[in-house]
């Protein structure tokens, strides 16, 4: 056992044992290796039964960065281009002046329709068709490619309905063929996961003292911070469809093709990320200039949706506050806690899955991080 394994799995193990964490995994790669999987707790509390290193973790939006490593696989072999319209292969988006938006634009959220109806529930998500012909339908926040904003819903299912106008298959069916399959992670890896095998995944809980929202806070919220508010009926932050615990845990949710998150092993998060950098027993996702090209700086500043300063890559966000922080890293952290960043200067991947809801809160991933940078200096 190497001494990061060591050491991360000590944290591992005191997390859970004090009560921050009820299940974790942290999985490790260095140049294609895999140096660390750490696993400690239960994957449901009901039931007592453990966190296994193959247990799949409901992600919410650390599965964007697996939703946009299917994108460039088919750019990487000309099915798309990250220039194509999206109106090109999907003709009713380029309605109300989105005819010029480019899967670029949709990959750096600037493709300007953060929002779904406000009144969007859980069962609508579910339904792809119901969900594109609303965004299609959509009127910009912003003319595409002028300003960027966090895309939190409408990011999955633009980009999945590209892949599925250009290939013909849905986004679990590319997700299966092109990286889990390829990548041993049949099991661990999904966007839409099937009834049979949901018994096997971590069940979610809320962190201790979280509050549930309720409509006069949301109305409060929407007139002091930009996630929240509503423009025309439409909103970034649906009130009914919030990641919560409940939500994440929904047999409905976790069987439909949701690409704005994902189902994964914190193993499968590795894995992939190492895998676009470096060559993985035999399996290389993407090519060492596609890498620079998708890591590269395409857009920086004020965010219009979090209202903060932001910087992404295509389909990723550039650098991460904490130890791991670097002008080369890029991931995407999840609402939970959850987070899998990978910095191609270093070679390390890193990703953290966990079932205890901390939203906002990523001090878990950050202590991680901690052992890991110290153990590979």
């Amino acid at each position: 056992m190497s001494a990061m394994q060591q050491q991360v799995q000590s944290v591992v193990d005191e997390l859970v044992e004090t009560g921050v964490e009820r299940g974790l995994q942290v999985a490790v790669y260095h140049r294609g290796e895999p140096v660390v999987d750490a696993v400690a707790g239960v994957a449901d509390p009901v039931t007592g039964r453990p966190v296994t290193y193959d247990t799949p973790f409901h992600v919410t939006s650390t599965g964007k960065g697996i939703t946009a490593a299917v994108i460039h696989v088919l750019v990487e072999r000309g099915e798309l281009s990250y220039d194509t319209r999206i109106a090109d292969v999907w003709p009713e988006f380029g309605a109300r002046g989105k005819d010029r938006a480019t899967l670029r634009h949709a990959l750096t959220h600037t493709v300007g329709v953060p929002g779904v109806p406000v009144d969007t529930t859980p069962e609508d998500l579910c339904d792809w068709e119901r969900m594109c012909s609303a965004i299609a339908g959509a009127t910009p926040w912003w003319e595409p490619g002028t300003k960027h904003g966090y895309h939190p819903q409408t990011f999955g299912y633009i980009l999945g309905e590209v892949a599925r106008r250009a290939t013909g298959q849905s986004m679990s069916e590319l997700l299966h063929q092109h990286i889990a399959g390829p990548l041993g992670l049949i099991g661990q890896l999904y966007f839409g996961v099937p009834i049979d095998d949901q018994p096997r995944l971590a069940r979610l809980e809320d962190a201790d003292g979280a509050t549930e929202l309720t409509p006069e806070m949301f109305a409060a919220m929407a007139d002091q911070v930009p996630f929240f508010r509503v423009v025309d009926g439409w909103t970034a932050a649906p009130p009914h469809a919030m990641p919560t615990a409940a939500y994440c845990n929904r047999a409905d949710v976790l069987a439909a093709d949701i690409p704005a998150g994902a189902v994964a092993s914190a193993r499968a998060l590795a894995r992939t990320y190492a895998a676009l950098m470096d060559d993985l027993d035999g399996v290389r996702l993407i090519g060492a200039d596609r890498v620079r090209e998708v890591t590269a700086v395409a857009v920086s500043g004020i965010d219009e949706v979090v209202g903060f300063p932001g910087t992404r890559g295509l389909g990723y966000s550039l650098g991460f506050p904490g130890p791991l922080d670097s002008p080369t890293l890029f991931g995407m952290p999840g609402s939970g806690g959850t987070a899998a960043f990978a910095d191609i200067s270093t070679g390390l991947a890193v990703a953290v899955a966990k079932n205890r809801v901390s939203a906002g809160d990523y001090s878990t991933f950050t202590r991680i991080a901690e052992v890991v940078v110290k153990a590979a200096s």
